[in-house]
């Protein structure tokens, strides 16, 4: 009776993992909802499998206002660049550094999916953490003595220590693809910046659009909104400053399997999150656009 047991039991277990296999596959998250972890000035709900090295150059250049005698802002001095690494060591959980050239930013990142969008709609949204802390690397007298509210770290009002240079970014991003074509996200994020000029705030709320547009197998429309939120309640001022405008953009993406290639046009000259929603004061018009582009490369080990 034991042998008939065993053998039954033998004669089952090749179809129970078929069946445990079709159930795995049904729980697979959707393929590709976006070609690359950036989406302009934001970043996706998509990390790398585990073991990506991922080199990023974001390039901003200045505003279009001046037209052809500096070629559409192309040769502007006012333009910013990212040089970025980002790495994922674990499934879902990408870290990563940059410098830029705006206030010299060094930035360090980290990104974590806690949730991936499935096939069969099990979970019917992907939903990401990112946050961002970035050092302000200018030479202390671009700061001007006695314009700023320090950190409260060091020994008098006026003297400047490390931790006011320090800016923090967090963010909760939640995201869809809706089909083959279409995915979109939405989000909300807090900034902060240790050391401010007397007339602005240290924090800022803001909520967060964005999404793509296939209309090829390689190529898509891409497009970002950012919005500072004006809150009196979290304000240290008697009004709440009036610099901060929303981050408009618009562009088109080329991707491969290893690249991802974006150029658009935006109102915003900041690159890292917090100092596009912090400090952007160009209102969204003609005069204010410029182009930019980021470039990603990635390599698996």
């Amino acid at each position: 009776m034991k042998n008939y047991i065993l053998l039954l039991l033998l004669s089952i277990l090749p179809f129970s993992g078929i069946f445990a296999q079709e159930e795995q596959e049904k729980d697979k998250p959707v393929r590709a909802p976006f070609a690359s972890g950036y989406l302009i000035d934001n970043q996706t709900t998509m990390i790398p499998i585990k073991g990506t090295l991922e080199f990023a150059i974001q390039h901003k250049f200045g505003s279009i206002e001046n037209g052809i005698s500096d070629f559409y802002g192309i040769y502007s001095p006012g333009s910013n660049i990212r040089l970025g690494l980002n790495y994922v060591p674990i499934t879902n959980f990408q870290m990563g550094l940059g410098l830029s050239k705006e206030k010299m930013y060094t930035d360090l990142n980290a990104k974590w999916t806690i949730l991936e969008q499935t096939r069969e709609n099990t979970i019917p949204v992907a939903v990401a953490l990112y946050g961002v802390l970035a050092i302000d690397g200018r030479n202390e007298s671009a700061f001007g003595e006695g314009k700023v509210w320090h950190s409260g770290e060091g020994i008098s009002e006026f003297e400047m220590v490390l931790a006011d240079r320090f800016s923090y970014f967090s963010q909760l991003i939640v995201g869809r693809k809706f089909n083959h074509w279409l995915s979109l996200q939405t989000g909300v994020s807090f900034t902060h910046y240790n050391m401010v000029e007397r007339e602005f705030d240290h924090d800022k709320v803001g909520l967060h659009f964005n999404g793509r547009i296939n209309v090829s197998p390689q190529s898509s429309i891409i497009f970002n909104y950012d919005l500072p939120l004006k809150i009196q309640q979290i304000s240290e001022q008697l009004e709440v400053p009036k610099h901060h405008e929303p981050n408009v953009a618009l562009g088109i993406e080329i991707a491969t399997s290893t690249h991802a290639f974006q150029i658009y046009m935006g109102n915003s000259g900041g690159i890292i999150p917090q100092d596009v929603m912090m400090w952007n004061s160009n209102s969204f018009s003609w005069k204010n656009l410029a182009f930019g582009f980021t470039i990603t490369r990635i390599w698996n080990f």
